[in-house]
């Protein structure tokens, strides 16, 4: 893994939010999946692992986005935790695999990876978290990654596209989007690998 993206550790990370502003709106849900390697150096997805998060003093809750991914951030089962809370139990597994794979860094994964990213970033920053795994500003994006490979920008229709199932009513929760996006990403590197083998030009 370390030699396949220069020190880099591939990990999805989707959140769900109270809106779209990381500096204001609440982050209420984040999962994380580590990207793993075979030994023919295929990669594959691990296990997701995913928390609801306390909404910070004075976050904005949008209701259009709370009607989207159906989150009732006072629902008395909702079992969240603080913020900092949540990113020490989603950095833990991430820097386990940094020390398996002799990686350096992990880099997030995310499809619209800069949403994702800021809203990561504005909690380590609330909570002065000083030990943040991941690069700070680089990314891989599935966006990108399956206009290229299959036409598609919205991850459903990409999903879809790559050949894979897609459950609508299970969409806007950061767990089935983590899972779908990291299956995402795996197949288009895996793929790409495939046609490298058989085409110098692409190694």
């Amino acid at each position: 893994m370390a030699d396949r993206f220069r020190g880099y550790l591939p990990v999805v990370v989707d959140v769900e939010t109270g809106g779209f502003h990381s500096a204001t709106d609440a982050l209420l849900e984040i999962c994380a999946v580590v990207i793993h390697i075979d030994a023919d150096g295929r990669l594959f997805g691990g296990e997701p692992v995913s928390t609801h998060v306390e909404a910070f003093p004075g976050a904005n809750l949008n209701p259009r986005s709370l009607e989207v991914n159906g989150i009732d951030p006072d629902h008395p089962f909702r079992d969240a935790k603080p913020e900092r809370a949540a990113l020490d139990l989603i950095f833990a597994p991430v820097r386990q695999a940094l020390r398996h794979y002799q990686c350096q860094r992990a880099i997030l994964v995310g499809h619209n990876a800069h949403f994702d990213m800021g809203f990561l970033n504005a909690a380590v920053a609330r909570t002065g978290h000083k030990r943040s795994p991941f690069h700070p500003f680089s990314a891989f994006d599935t966006v990108s990654l399956a206009g290229l490979a299959y036409g598609q920008t919205v991850l459903s229709r990409a999903v879809s596209a790559a050949g894979m199932s897609w459950d609508a009513n299970s969409a806007h929760s950061a767990v089935y989007d983590a899972e779908r996006t990291a299956e995402l990403f795996c197949r288009i590197v895996n793929r790409w690998r495939d046609m490298a083998a058989s085409d110098p030009l692409l190694g």
